[in-house]
């Protein structure tokens, strides 16, 4: 213990970098980092989507944009809630009211997903829209929101890692132990946000996978579960599972859950090429064969 102690205050401490979850305060208002992280992403996410649409062969107009980012909305904060109450903390269905406290935290990327596709289909069949393509352009968009959410986390002093003795290693308030610990939000900023954009950005932009239906949501939800599921290792896991069969594994729920996104998108991705057909475009008169 004493050489545990010794160890954290060689390394980070988190109250050190003065940073705040809170951005500016005026009376009963508060403007959170987290708040702004999702707002961001949003914005960036639907500005991109507006180069992408500007493409020979896109799914949809720029008409269509507006109402994709709404019916995106309502998927991601629905389902990331739901999802958080479902996989995470069911006791809340015994409590109702604690559902709709979304400033309190508590949202699930993967519940997110479910959310956002189900707001995808609502959106697609209502315009009349391929499901699928549209599907493919807006995971191009989704890494920004997950750069941007990873950094209010860390932000936040949350979903923290695993005990590391490593120059980078961060000591978090809150976590019971003056122990430095893995900073693995910052690791999954980096690989659920950039490097996964990075590898979306190549795809389409220097290969034919837009015009494959399913092949870009297939790289994205290969991507994120890979990243994810390798992270979790050295994050430390939710603490209502411990001592349950879920931990007992060795594998967090947060991995359970990137296994079927992770078989979902290789099939995607092999399937795609059958799936390929002559594109004709919703914005402009060019068509790609």
């Amino acid at each position: 213990m004493i050489l545990s102690l010794a160890a954290a205050q060689a390394h980070i401490r988190f109250e050190d970098l003065h940073i705040s979850p809170t951005i500016v305060t005026i009376g009963w208002f508060s403007l959170k980092w987290y708040s702004m992280a999702y707002i961001t992403g949003i914005i960036i996410g639907w500005w991109y989507m507006l180069r992408l649409i500007a493409r020979p062969g896109a799914p949809m107009a720029r008409r269509h944009a507006d109402d994709l980012v709404f019916y995106a909305t309502i998927g991601i904060i629905a389902g990331g809630r739901i999802g958080y109450v479902l996989f995470y903390a069911p006791d809340m269905l015994f409590h109702p009211l604690q559902i709709l406290k979304l400033w309190e935290g508590g949202m699930s990327f993967h519940g997110g997903a479910i959310g956002t596709s189900i707001g995808i289909l609502l959106f697609a069949r209502a315009h009349k829209l391929d499901w699928l393509r549209v599907h493919d352009y807006l995971a191009c968009c989704v890494p920004f929101g997950l750069f941007f959410g990873r950094l209010a986390n860390f932000v936040n002093g949350e979903l923290w890692g695993k005990p590391a003795d490593l120059p980078w290693a961060i000591v978090f308030p809150h976590t019971g132990l003056d122990v430095a610990r893995h900073p693995s939000q910052l690791y999954e900023a980096g690989l659920e946000g950039l490097v996964l954009f990075a590898l979306l950005w190549w795809a389409f932009w220097r290969t034919e996978a837009r015009y494959m239906p399913g092949r870009l949501v297939g790289i994205f939800l290969a991507g994120y579960g890979v990243a994810r599921f390798l992270v979790e290792f050295v994050r430390e896991p939710d603490a209502q599972f411990r001592g349950s069969f879920i931990e007992a594994t060795g594998i967090h729920m947060g991995q359970w859950l990137c296994v079927p996104m992770i078989a979902a998108g290789l099939w995607l991705i092999v399937s795609a090429p059958g799936r390929r057909q002559r594109v004709e475009a919703i914005a402009g008169t060019e068509s790609v064969a």
